[in-house]
């Protein structure tokens, strides 16, 4: 059995957006981010990221997590290639060019992309986006996404998906990389095919439940 650890409102998403494309049962271990709380060591704090009993899961202290059958796994992209290629199905590759490209294009989203676009949601959340800094910082993250965008637009003019002619794990990692960046709206606009390919995306079944559970969870 699947197990889960980690919040809906965290990188966590990712991996239960994937849990429900491949129909995996699995349960879910609410661990909040650390951050959230005021005293996150407190004796009835919730379990969360600083918790004794989530670091002997992952000692790093960061969500999510997951274990399966025993295995103990870390970060969320590296998970989602280990739950596609365990359960196979149309979002796994089907030969050995799809997977390097597969891992490719993940790693490329987790490198180039989402180090600029995290600054941009960081901004919104710690309400600092109108202010002269929180400006500059989203200014400066849009201008060094350019190239990433359009990189990515360039990709989809061949099968309008990322690594194959269909939906794959590849897909999913980077759409929910991308969505960190929506809020800039202009990146999209000068890029149609990564915004046609990213509503796709999010209008699957199983984005659609992920993101209603999401939005359940408090902020």
């Amino acid at each position: 059995m699947l197990t889960i650890y980690g919040v809906y409102r965290s990188r966590a998403s990712r991996n239960y957006w994937m849990a429900g494309e491949l129909d995996l049962p699995f349960t879910s271990v609410p661990v909040l981010q650390a951050r959230r709380l005021a005293d996150p060591l407190a004796a009835d704090a919730p379990l969360n990221t600083l918790s004794p009993a989530f670091l002997s899961i992952n000692p790093m202290g960061k969500i999510p997590s997951i274990e399966d059958d025993g295995l103990i796994l870390h970060e969320s992209l590296a998970i989602n290639l280990y739950l596609a290629r365990k359960h196979g199905g149309p979002l796994s590759a089907q030969t050995i060019e799809e997977d390097g490209l597969i891992t490719s294009w993940t790693m490329w989203a987790a490198t180039a992309v989402e180090p600029h676009a995290v600054k941009i949601v960081l901004a919104h959340d710690n309400g600092i986006a109108g202010t002269p800094e929180g400006q500059a910082i989203i200014a400066q993250s849009t201008a060094a996404l350019e190239t990433a965008f359009a990189v990515l637009e360039a990709q989809l003019s061949q099968f309008g998906h990322v690594a194959a002619d269909r939906f794959t794990v590849a897909d999913l990692n980077l759409a929910e990389v991308f969505r960190y960046a929506m809020s800039e709206t202009a990146l999209f606009e000068n890029a149609p095919r990564v915004k046609a390919w990213l509503a796709l995306c999010q209008s699957r079944p199983a984005f659609r439940a992920m993101m209603d559970m999401r939005l359940r969870e408090p902020e």
